[in-house]
């Protein structure tokens, strides 16, 4: 088995061949559930995902949601937006490890830097010329690696070009969103 910074290196070429040969393999579906619990906070389970249209069950994962006090939270939790970078940087993480590894470059070190300013007037509806969002994400990727930097150029460029969550942030997705009264449904 041959490694490089934690990817199997021959597992992974046998996944892009198996995608490539079998697109339906490379379809997945995620979920997950958030409950409100109490003032600002929420509780969201992660628990199965779909491959090729078959739910598999592995384990279930909680994470938790609060606002600052600031903000009229406990912080007891990160909240959204909070959350939002560190999937981001979970993602990067993931892109330029087995990227890297793909390209024969050894990390000794990876680490990401992210952070963005919100203007809570567009979120409390008090300016409509503002985002509720962020108006701007940074992000600094700090790597110590066996890599020239025409490698570490050509590692970015593969990284922003497949990063999921980077996709997702940068292009509009499509979102429904449906609600059910409660109430109603009991009946």
């Amino acid at each position: 088995m041959s490694t490089t910074n934690g990817v199997d290196v021959e597992q992974l070429g046998q996944a892009v061949e198996t995608i490539t040969e079998e697109p339906e393999v490379g379809q997945f579906r995620f979920r997950a559930e958030t409950e409100w619990t109490d003032g600002l906070q929420s509780i969201t389970t992660i628990d199965d995902f779909d491959q090729a249209g078959e739910q598999i069950h592995t384990q279930e994962f909680h994470i938790e949601g609060d606002e600052p006090e600031q903000i009229l939270g406990k912080r007891a939790a990160p909240n959204a937006v909070e959350l939002l970078l560190a999937a981001l940087g979970s993602c990067l993480s993931v892109g330029y490890a087995a990227n890297a590894a793909a390209m024969g470059i050894e990390l000794d070190d990876l680490r990401f830097e992210l952070e963005g300013d919100v203007d809570l007037r567009g979120f409390l509806g008090i300016s409509e010329d503002i985002r509720a969002g962020y108006n701007a994400v940074t992000c600094t990727a700090y790597i110590d690696a066996n890599a020239s930097d025409e490698e570490l150029a050509e590692l970015q460029e593969r990284v922003e070009a497949t990063s999921p969550l980077l996709d997702n942030i940068t292009n509009v997705v499509p979102l429904e969103t449906d609600v059910v009264s409660a109430r109603k449904s009991e009946l």
